[in-house]
C-alpha cells in the first residue's frame, strides 16, 4: 500500500475535525469519501478540499449512518470506486440533556447518543468491512478522552461517554478479527479540541480556559492536531500497531 493514490472514507467528514481529516488525505494525493448527514456542509467541504488539493479527490455522499438501509446505499456507492484503504469513524456528536426529568426522556436522550457516537461506526464499518484492503487496510475510531475520564453527570456528557467507551471494547474485538488479514484497528482519544460543531455553542470563554488549564501544554487541541495522528495512524508505517486506545489530549488524561 503506497502512500498516495488511496481511497479513504471519513464519516462526519463535512465540518470540525472531520474535514481536516479529510482535507488531510487529498493533500497527500487520496480519494476520499465525505459522508454525513447535512449535504450543504459535505457539498461545501469538498468543494474546498478539491480547490485545495488541485483535483478531484474529494466525494460527498450523504447519508444518515444511524439508517441501516441509507449505510446499505452508501456502501454500494463507495463499492464503485474500488477497495477501501482507510476507513475513519468520526461521526458523532454530545447532544443536549434529557427534555425532563422522567426516565422516557432520560432513554430517549441515551438511545439517540449511543445511535449517534457508535451505533453510526458500527453500521458504517460493517457495511464496508468486506471492502477493507487485504493486507494492509486501516480502520481508526474517533473516541473520547471522556471515555476515558468519565462524563460530567449522568444527564450530560454520561451517554457521551458510555457510548465513545464502548467503541473501545468492540474495536478490540475487530483488531483481533481484522489481523490475520493484515488490518490494523485503533481508536484515537482527542480531548479538548477547538473549531468543531459539537459543544453546540457551549464552548464559552470560561469553558475553554479550563480545558486548557487540565492540559499539561497549556493549549487546546486542534482538527490539524487529529489530522496528524490519522495521518499516521492510516500510514504503512504503522503496519505493527493495532488494537490501541491512543490518547490525544494535550496530557489531560495520561496514558492508561
Amino acid at each position: 500500500m503506497t502512500t498516495a493514490g488511496r481511497l479513504a472514507v471519513v464519516s462526519g467528514g463535512g465540518t470540525g475535525i472531520g474535514r481536516r481529516i479529510a482535507g488531510m488525505f487529498a493533500e497527500q494525493g487520496d480519494r476520499v469519501v465525505i459522508i454525513g448527514r447535512r449535504p450543504e456542509p459535505l457539498n461545501r467541504a469538498s468543494a474546498e478540499i478539491n480547490r485545495a488539493a488541485h483535483g478531484e479527490h474529494a466525494i460527498p455522499i450523504s447519508a444518515d449512518l444511524a439508517d441501516p438501509r441509507q449505510v446499505r446505499d452508501a456502501a454500494a456507492r463507495i463499492a464503485e470506486l474500488g477497495a477501501v484503504d482507510v476507513l475513519v469513524n468520526n461521526a458523532g456528536a454530545i447532544i443536549t440533556p434529557p427534555a425532563d426529568d422522567s426516565l422516557e426522556a432520560l432513554a430517549s436522550s441515551w438511545r439517540h447518543d449511543l445511535d449517534v457516537n457508535l451505533l453510526t461506526a458500527v453500521l458504517l464499518t460493517s457495511a464496508l468491512v468486506n471492502q477493507l484492503s487485504r493486507p494492509g487496510g486501516r480502520l481508526i475510531m474517533v473516541s473520547s478522552a471522556a471515555a476515558q475520564r468519565g462524563g460530567a453527570g449522568p444527564h450530560s456528557a454520561g451517554s457521551y461517554a458510555a457510548a465513545k467507551a464502548a467503541l473501545h471494547g468492540w474495536a478490540f474485538g475487530l483488531a483481533r478479527q481484522l489481523g490475520r488479514d493484515g488490518i490494523t484497528v485503533n481508536v484515537l482519544a482527542p480531548g479538548y479540541v477547538e473549531d468543531t460543531e459539537i459543544f453546540h455553542g457551549r464552548d464559552t470563554a470560561d469553558f475553554v480556559s479550563a480545558k486548557v488549564a487540565d492540559t499539561l501544554v497549556g493549549r487546546a487541541g486542534t482538527p490539524a492536531d487529529v489530522a496528524a495522528a490519522v495521518r499516521y495512524l492510516s500510514s504503512p508505517d504503522a503496519g505493527y500497531l493495532t488494537g490501541q486506545i491512543i490518547g490525544l489530549n494535550g496530557g489531560a488524561v495520561l496514558g492508561r
